[in-house]
C-alpha cells in the first residue's frame, strides 16, 4: 500500500527488461501517476508489464516547471512515481529538482533501487572498486572537455564517465593527453544480448573503436593514477638523509622522509646509513 502524497523515485531497467524489482512494479501499477522523463520510451516498459498508470512527461528541458507542477499535485495526496528512460532518477537523468522541492516542502520521498550502469560497469570492468568517482557525461566540446580531464588526471580512485558512441573515440583521445597510458575499459550494452567489455590502455581502445566504430551507450572506466616512484638507491637514500639533516630535520624525520619519497621501509633507509 501505497502512502499518500509520497514521491517515489523508481530505478528502470537499464537494458533488459527483466531487470525491474517487484516492489518497483507494484508502485508503478498502484501510484496515481508516473512522472516519466520520456513517455513514448517508457510506454514500451508499461506495455511489456500491463502497467496502465497515466503517465506524464518530466524531462531535462521542462524540469523546473513540471517539478513545481509535481509538488503540487504530492501536496492534494497524490502519489507519484519518478522514472527515467533507464536506471535511478538524478543520477544523469533528471529528478534532482523535484527531489529538492518535495524535501524543501517536507513532502515525503522514498528511493526504490534497482538497476544503475555506473556500478554495473565498475564490477564488470575489474577495476578497483573500494574507492571510485563516478563524473556522469563530459562535455561535448574539446575544450570544455580537456578542461574537465586535466582536473581529474591524478585522483587515486577508479573513475567512471558515460559517453555517447559517436563521442567515443574523441573522450579516449582527450583521456590519452591528459591521464597518460592508463588501463581502461569500456562497457558497452550492458545487460542486452550484446553486452561486451573491452579491456586495454587508453590508445589501444581508441585505435581499436577507430577501425570499428561502437554501437549503444557506453561507460567508461579508467583504472587509480598511481604516481611512479623515483629512482634510487642507498646511495641516493644516504645523501638525501645528510641534506635532510642539513635543513634542520632529525636524524629520525628525515630517514623517515626519504623512506617516504623513495616508497620504501625506514629499515632499508637505516640499513644504507649503517653500510654508509
Amino acid at each position: 500500500m501505497l502512502a499518500k502524497g509520497t514521491l517515489y523515485v523508481c530505478a528502470t531497467p537499464i537494458g533488459n527488461l527483466g531487470d525491474i524489482t517487484v516492489r518497483v512494479l507494484d508502485t508503478l501499477r498502484e501510484a496515481d501517476l508516473i512522472a516519466a522523463e520520456d513517455t513514448r520510451h517508457s510506454r514500451k516498459l508499461m506495455q511489456h508489464y500491463q502497467i496502465t498508470t497515466h503517465m506524464t512527461s518530466y524531462h531535462e528541458h521542462n524540469e523546473k516547471k513540471k517539478s513545481l507542477e509535481l509538488v503540487e499535485k504530492l501536496k492534494s495526496g497524490l502519489t507519484i512515481a519518478l522514472i527515467s528512460d533507464a536506471g535511478l532518477p538524478g543520477i544523469s537523468d533528471p529528478g534532482c529538482e523535484v527531489i529538492r522541492l518535495c524535501l524543501a516542502e517536507n513532502i515525503p520521498v522514498d528511493v526504490l533501487p534497482g538497476p544503475n550502469a555506473a556500478l554495473t560497469a565498475l564490477v564488470l570492468s575489474g577495476m578497483p572498486t573500494e574507492h571510485f568517482a563516478f563524473h556522469g557525461f563530459l562535455p561535448a566540446t574539446t575544450g570544455a572537455r580537456r578542461k574537465d580531464l586535466e582536473k581529474l588526471a591524478n585522483l587515486p580512485q577508479t573513475q567512471i564517465f558515460y559517453e555517447a558512441p559517436h563521442r567515443l573515440v574523441a573522450t579516449l583521445q582527450g583521456i590519452s593527453e591528459c591521464f597518460g597510458e592508463r588501463d581502461v575499459a569500456v562497457v558497452r550494452e550492458l545487460t542486452k544480448l550484446h553486452q561486451q567489455v573491452h579491456k586495454g590502455t587508453v590508445l589501444e581502445l581508441k585505435e581499436a573503436f577507430e577501425m570499428t566504430a561502437p554501437r549503444g551507450e557506453c561507460c567508461i572506466v579508467i583504472a587509480p593514477y598511481v604516481p611512479s616512484k623515483p629512482v634510487g638507491g642507498p646511495e641516493e637514500w644516504c645523501q638525501e638523509v645528510k641534506e635532510g639533516i642539513s635543513r634542520g630535520l632529525s636524524k629520525k624525520d628525515a630517514m623517515k622522509e626519504v623512506a617516504k619519497h623513495y616508497g620504501v621501509k625506514k629499515s632499508e633507509v637505516y640499513q644504507a646509513l649503517l653500510d654508509d
